[in-house]
């Protein structure tokens, strides 16, 4: 733990508007908690910023001090790099403004939003961003990683949305940056990640959605799972850009659509958004409910809202997280076999495996045009470890990364930065692909001594 001074202390928590915690205080433990549970670290400092004032105060203050910098906006990484060891964590959770212009369909987002809360406001005025699939995610890290879900194949990932942002930058400088100022930052936060400073507000472009969207789901057994994916990877490139469809692969939960003797079983899932017009749902849906013979399903227009928040139960806080994750261009017959093979394997009931589709107006952007690359991917695999007990730990990251490492000869080599574990930086680069070197370049502009360095991060050409 770095030994700072009484006084140096003393300054910082005269100097913000927010709370300071440190390890002795009421609060500190509660303050260190994140959504993955196998993240445990022990900051020396933690700010709960209540406005800019305080971010450029902590931003400042990490550098004076010589201390390692990390920043928190819902909490809900993978990786875990909004806690750090004996640093400094910048907290933005309690910065949850949200402010929809309904007249110039447009979104202020503070960074400790998470998607429930911005889609809260936006859906009152039937307005919604491109944004993730679990309401509790926060929209600061979707955002900066590059951002898909239900609404990317028509809007675009998020990141294609992102109309301006304000950063506090690592000399704890505030910039605004847009296509017209600051150019080359506002071209790297659009993927770039946490690496170029602390955003303060996004503003983004709305799109009309809902408030009703028509989708749900259909669950089928396990062995009918090789039959239906090559239904599904034949039917994707005729699906219009209203329709998104994902797949997983995992052990059915008491869903209160599925007979009870069929909970716990191993299923193949297909999850369906359409946001055209409602009366066209049924007809939209009707080739994913002949992919087979469902245990059950669950179709209908439902709130827009209630459908972003669905998946929550399966994602709740406290649970340990391992994640692998591969873009694909295909569903090719030996990852399905490979597929097939890990659900036989399930080391925890908790454990899936997702194919997230995506494509249509992801793929329609240049791939140069902002730092998020992978443009050419169809699909974003995810083989989601998840379990309970500490002792399970080997088990189900054992099973994680042989699954990845067996579907390797099937994936485009590329990866969706937000998927990524703190352990796979010799991924970065293939990650980024084409548009690295441009991230360095910006990275050596805006943080040349790689303070915020506590992410997937682009290393400066000094430290590289």
């Amino acid at each position: 733990m770095p030994n700072l001074s009484k006084n140096a202390m003393d300054d910082l928590k005269a100097a913000v508007r927010g709370q300071v915690f440190v390890p002795e205080d009421a609060g500190y433990h509660e303050a260190r908690a994140i959504w993955n549970a196998m993240i445990d670290r022990r900051p020396a400092v933690i700010v709960r910023c209540a406005g800019v004032a305080d971010v450029r105060r902590a931003v400042n203050f990490a550098r004076e001090q010589n201390l390692t910098l990390a920043m928190r906006g819902g909490g809900h990484n993978i990786a875990g790099t909004a806690l750090c060891d004996d640093g400094l964590v910048i907290d933005l959770s309690a910065m949850k403004s949200a402010r929809v212009d309904p007249f110039t369909r447009r979104a202020y987002v503070e960074p400790g939003c998470t998607l429930r809360d911005l889609d809260h406001e936006a859906q009152a005025y039937g307005l919604a961003v491109p944004l993730g699939i679990n309401s509790t995610t926060g929209v600061a890290g979707l955002t900066l990683g590059g951002g898909f879900g239900w609404l990317s194949r028509r809007f675009g990932m998020t990141v294609d949305n992102l109309l301006s942002a304000d950063i506090v930058t690592a000399g704890g400088e505030l910039l605004h940056c847009s296509e017209s100022e600051h150019e080359d930052l506002f071209w790297a936060l659009r993927g770039g990640g946490g690496n170029f400073g602390v955003v303060t507000m996004f503003e983004f472009q709305l799109h009309p959605v809902g408030p009703e969207v028509y989708g749900g789901l259909v669950v089928l057994p396990i062995d009918q799972a090789r039959e239906a994916l090559a239904r599904y990877r034949n039917a994707v490139d005729s699906m219009p850009d209203e329709l998104t469809v994902w797949s997983v692969a995992r052990l059915a939960p008491p869903l209160p659509f599925l007979p009870a003797d069929v909970h716990g079983k191993p299923m193949i899932a297909f999850a369906i958004c359409y946001t055209g017009p409602l009366e066209e749902g049924p007809r939209a849906v009707e080739a994913v409910r002949q992919f087979g013979t469902p245990y059950g399903e669950h179709l209908g227009p439902m709130p827009y809202t209630a459908w972003q928040q669905a998946f929550d139960p399966l994602l709740t806080p406290g649970e340990r997280n391992y994640w692998k994750s591969h873009n694909l261009s295909a569903l090719q017959d030996g990852l399905i076999d490979a597929l097939l093979d890990a659900i036989g394997t399930l080391p925890s009931p908790q454990c899936e495996i997702f194919f997230g589709q995506v494509g249509g107006a992801t793929a329609r952007v240049a791939i140069d045009a902002t730092a998020y690359a992978g443009r050419d991917a169809k699909y974003v695999m995810n083989v989601h470890g998840r379990w309970s007990d500490a002792a399970d730990d080997a088990r189900c990251i054992a099973w994680s990364r042989a699954f990845f490492e067996t579907t390797r000869p099937f994936a485009l080599g590329t990866a969706y930065v937000n998927f990524l574990t703190q352990e796979e930086g010799d991924r970065i680069g293939a990650a980024y692909g084409p548009n690295y070197e441009r991230l360095v370049a910006v990275k050596d502009r805006y943080d040349p001594h790689n303070l915020f360095s506590n992410n997937q991060n682009i290393k400066p050409s000094s430290t590289a």
